[in-house]
């Protein structure tokens, strides 16, 4: 029997690196497990933060990818920014170093108000019309869109309109909720514009899916037809159980992503700081490690309280790396935007820090979902903004661990956030649209 075809439409793809595109790789990988074959559209000379080549070898052969190119206002906006040509645009306004405010802020208007939804808008009439052209020979059983960026929406609600496939609107982040929103200097027209746009999306797709439950309930006070959770995962297959990782002698706080101004805790650094003074045996043992685009913020808090001694900084390791990382940590850091929305933050990375076998230090709202994740698989602590006396005595707690040689854990009840498990749920979900798709088609 022929798998069924599901089209999807994601502007991140390998050799893309980073948190973006590790979703609909994980799930097209195991999509034919489960009997469907993956169509992958996506950009031929995207502007992606990083590249990572090693990606390319989780796509399985049965996975088709149609490249086409883009245009993209990337080049202007560099140059008006004074960056070179060469150098890769952060995400979420990651700065690595300052820039003019005047000039920020004059990029940040042209960026919210003039591409609208994002600065991908361009791909989104020519991939309609070259998708409906290929879609006439090429059928597909269902489409998917994931973004941001949220122009994928758009060129699928594009072809929803022409053919009445059955579509499945992802959200891997909000759109009118994003922790940047506000800082993209709308007027009230483009403010609008996007709230409609947004609107139209979730109520013209057959599912919309989330990564978070404060997510998946605000479409569904948006009238979507069916607003489903579906979490971010980790796979086994990149954390091999029969490799031993010497962690070495060090009290190692390992944190892996980006951290923008949002998501760097100045109290953290504060603490640390007041601990390499009170504490020589622990000053003599911590290691810091950020594996990550870090904003110039990071730094001079760093450089502040005088930590440069203790801190290694990595713009980006492999994903194929990411293991050997984090068995080397006594223990992991998970840092929570703090904004409006922090409640609901799920990072695709705390996921995969469940399945190293490390506690976890979270700092974030003890109430959120994240900190819920933490208590259900019993893997970390979830310390509240500024709260510095927890946080001391849970560094201490955690170091005190370290001297005594037993910081490994056992997580429980992680085996449903496996990428598989979901992709199974996916599945699931995918059949189940086709089938109230094609009861409504026989009834007509």
């Amino acid at each position: 029997m022929n798998n069924k075809k599901a089209l999807i439409i994601t502007y991140y793809w390998p050799p893309a690196g980073g948190a973006g595109v590790q979703r609909w790789l994980k799930f097209a990988k195991y999509l034919p497990e489960f009997g469907w074959d993956p169509v992958i559209y996506t950009v031929e000379n995207g502007e992606f933060p990083v590249l990572d080549h090693s990606l390319e070898k989780e796509i399985p052969n049965s996975v088709s990818v149609i490249r086409k190119k883009i245009i993209e206002p990337y080049s202007w906006y560099k140059k008006f920014i004074g960056q070179k040509k060469e150098e890769k645009i952060n995400a979420g306004f990651l700065a690595g170093k300052e820039k003019s405010e005047k000039k920020e802020d004059i990029a940040k208007w042209i960026r919210g108000n003039l591409f609208i939804p994002d600065a991908r808008k361009f791909w989104i009439r020519p991939s309609v019309k070259y998708l409906l052209a290929y879609l006439k020979n090429n059928p597909v059983d269902i489409i998917i869109s994931t973004g941001p960026p949220h122009s994928m929406h758009l060129i699928a609600m594009g072809l929803k309109k022409k053919t009445k496939i059955p579509w499945i609107a992802d959200f891997r982040d909000p759109w009118t909720k994003i922790d940047f929103y506000n800082e993209l200097k709308l007027s009230g027209w483009a403010d609008r514009k996007h709230h409609r746009l947004e609107k139209q999306v979730v109520q013209s797709a057959d599912v919309v899916l989330s990564i978070n439950q404060m997510m998946r309930d605000d479409y569904e006070n948006m009238d979507a037809k069916q607003s489903l959770y579906l979490p971010n995962g980790f796979d086994p297959a990149d954390f091999p159980q029969n490799i031993n990782i010497e962690k070495g002698s060090k009290f190692r706080i390992v944190y892996i992503g980006s951290i923008n101004q949002d998501r760097n805790p100045e109290f953290f650094w504060k603490i640390i700081k007041d601990l390499t003074d009170q504490n020589p045996s622990f000053a003599n043992d911590l290691e810091i490690e950020l594996i990550g685009k870090t904003d110039y913020s990071v730094h001079d808090l760093i450089d502040s309280y005088q930590l440069e001694s203790y801190v290694t900084i990595t713009d980006y390791l492999p994903h194929t790396d990411i293991f050997h990382a984090q068995k080397r940590a006594s223990i992991l850091l998970l840092l929570i935007n703090r904004t409006p929305h922090a409640k609901g933050i799920l990072t695709g990375k705390l996921f995969e820090y469940l399945a190293s076998g490390r506690p976890i230090l979270a700092i974030g709202p003890p109430d959120g979902e994240a900190a819920m994740i933490l208590s259900e698989t019993k893997t970390g602590k979830t310390i509240d903004y500024n709260d510095e006396d927890a946080l001391k005595k849970t560094i201490l707690e955690y170091y005190n661990t370290f001297l005594k040689r037993n910081m490994i854990i056992n997580p429980e009840t992680i085996d449903k956030y496996t990428r598989k498990n979901l992709t199974r749920k996916l599945s699931n979900i995918m059949e189940n649209i086709l089938s109230v798709y094609n009861n409504n088609t026989t009834k007509l």
